[in-house]
């Protein structure tokens, strides 16, 4: 809702803004689809429970719509949305999510840039599913992200928690800080609060090719 000037986002989160505390609950799994959500501040994880195990799917910031189920009609939540901090956020229904867009092209443009994100998000987590080894994924992960930001030049900053970076691999939180303090021993990373430094790509890129052939050699030999 950046591309929303300040007088106009007050009124919508006049009349249709909702807050949430840290922790709290915006909706559970399989309760009916009825509002989608567009986060003014804060930040919110989608949670899936898998048999007895539960998964981050993603972690959304300003600017993020979720909930978009309810904008399908008759849908049920297909995950829960959990606030991860202080959370204001618009509560919209389908009408007033069509007439939204339909009002402010830039709005509608940057949601499209959403869902394109979301594609390469899913694309990413089917290819990380089909690399068997932990630190390969997360070398993958950080590759896509260092590639998304387009800079070869220097170092590298990538600003990602680990429960986001988690969320992107597709493993536990504590599967994915094992290996970073991996590749952060090999000399690959150097972390700074929740910024990763990624110093050089290349390097990076060479061990992902060695990870790979070590994974088909053991491959080869099972």
């Amino acid at each position: 809702m950046q591309d929303v000037g300040d007088s106009e986002r007050a009124k919508l989160f006049e009349r249709f803004g909702r807050s949430f505390e840290a922790g709290a609950t915006i909706y559970a799994e399989g309760e009916p689809a009825e509002l989608c959500f567009l986060v003014q501040q804060g930040r919110v994880r989608l949670v899936k429970h898998i048999r007895s195990a539960e998964r981050s799917l993603t972690v959304l910031h300003a600017g993020d719509l979720f909930g978009e189920a309810a904008l399908l009609g008759d849908a049920r939540r297909s995950a829960a949305a959990v606030a991860l901090t202080e959370v204001s956020a618009l509560a919209l229904d389908r009408k007033t999510f069509g007439d939204l867009i339909a009002g402010n092209s830039a709005v509608a443009a940057r949601l499209v840039s959403q869902l394109v994100r979301r594609l390469r998000d899913a694309e990413e987590q089917l290819e990380n599913a089909m690399l068997r080894d932990h630190p390969s994924r997360v070398v993958n992960t950080l590759l896509r992200v260092a590639e998304e930001q387009k800079n070869e030049a220097g170092e590298t900053v990538v600003e990602l928690s680990p429960l986001e970076l988690s969320s992107r691999v597709g493993l536990d939180v504590d599967t994915v800080k094992r290996a970073v303090q991996q590749l952060r021993d090999g000399g690959y990373l150097r972390i700074i609060e929740e910024r990763i430094i990624l110093p050089d790509l290349g390097a990076l890129r060479q061990l992902y090719e060695l990870l790979g052939k070590k994974e088909e050699v053991r491959g080869g030999l099972s």
